[in-house]
């Protein structure tokens, strides 16, 4: 690992603290596939996939905030390059000594393959890691960001909320340092958060219950910042549960970004519970019929989960479509 100061042709002028690290990421890494969970489309304006091999990123850290892009460097085989991570802004510095993280870098995939566990997989998810083999968890270490876009996705589409989240950061947030892709922004602070008003939620599309819930986590920053860097225990979960309105999907949905967590299983998930039971038992099925199916996996449930979607399963679509709810005309 090497960190350097970039060159700075070809870019904006008079962009100060930006800084470079190079990563050998010893393994298989795709970039996309890693960090692409963490984003919410072409226009998410904290996480954007540009390419299989470039994503760009924007945080806040204690010295200020950044714009990171992860790209690919040097020769050799493409999921084995060395990753190449510039940043700019005041927090480019000190986000270069978490970025391997974002990336997977203290993911264990090798003790799951090499488990009696990874042997007992359907042939279709063996398949699927074979397929895949540069997947891998990421841990951002930022609940608080993680926690609001969690609570936003809360009973309602994935559309809705996407829609909700994109719109309050742009109001809310700040403009990303450096060259980042148009739209993208720094995360409204706890304090931001905590001041949006009521109809701004509500021209959002965001109910009183949700709303309130982020308030009250925007109010727990400080103890989820040392969450952030708490090691993946019950402790853990015990801390996130302890906030109203953050349940057992909410805190899954977290600590799976946040830590990288293997294991955690997103139950009372609208569509979850029924793939994972259309896949083993070719029928549908509820939470409790799930978490015995991946039984055999604890300790790695989240992997399988991933390697069921990787495999591009997908149940057969019986039901209607679920339609958004205007909360707008409450």
């Amino acid at each position: 690992m090497s960190v350097t100061a970039p060159p700075s042709a070809g870019r904006r002028p008079a962009l100060p603290a930006d800084a470079e690290l190079v990563w050998d990421p010893e393994g298989a890494l795709h970039l996309g596939q890693t960090l692409g969970v963490l984003s919410r489309g072409s226009a998410d304006p904290l996480v954007r996939v540009a390419a299989p091999d470039v994503v760009w990123v924007t945080a806040r850290t204690a010295a200020g905030p950044v714009t990171a892009r992860f790209s690919r460097t040097g020769g050799g085989r493409p999921l084995q390059r060395p990753v190449l991570v510039r940043a700019w802004g005041p927090g480019a510095g000190e986000f270069l000594g978490e970025a391997p993280r974002w990336a997977g870098s203290e993911d264990a995939w090798d003790r799951f393959e090499a488990s009696d566990a990874f042997r007992a997989l359907p042939h279709r998810l063996v398949a699927a890691r074979h397929h895949h083999p540069g997947l891998r968890l990421p841990a951002t270490g930022r609940v608080l960001d993680r926690a609001v876009l969690s609570v936003l996705e809360q009973r309602v589409t994935v559309r809705e909320a996407v829609a909700a989240h994109r719109q309050l950061v742009r109001r809310h947030g700040e403009p990303a340092p450096g060259p980042a892709p148009e739209g993208m922004r720094i995360a409204p602070t706890a304090e931001a958060w905590a001041r949006v008003p009521v109809w701004e939620w509500h021209r959002a599309g965001v109910d009183g219950a949700r709303a309130a819930t982020v308030r009250r986590v925007a109010g727990r920053a400080a103890a989820l910042e040392r969450l952030g860097r708490a090691p993946l225990d019950a402790e853990l979960h015990r801390g996130l549960r302890s906030i109203p309105g953050l349940g057992p999907w909410t805190v899954a949905e977290i600590v799976q970004c946040t830590h990288g967590d293997p294991d955690s299983v997103s139950v009372f998930d609208f569509h979850l519970a029924d793939t994972v039971c259309w896949f083993f038992d070719r029928r549908p099925g509820d939470d409790r019929r799930m978490l015995e199916l991946l039984e055999p996996w604890r300790g790695d449930r989240q992997r399988v989960v991933r390697l069921l979607r990787a495999s591009g399963f997908r149940k057969p679509s019986f039901a209607p479509r679920l339609h958004p709810e205007d909360h707008r005309r409450r």
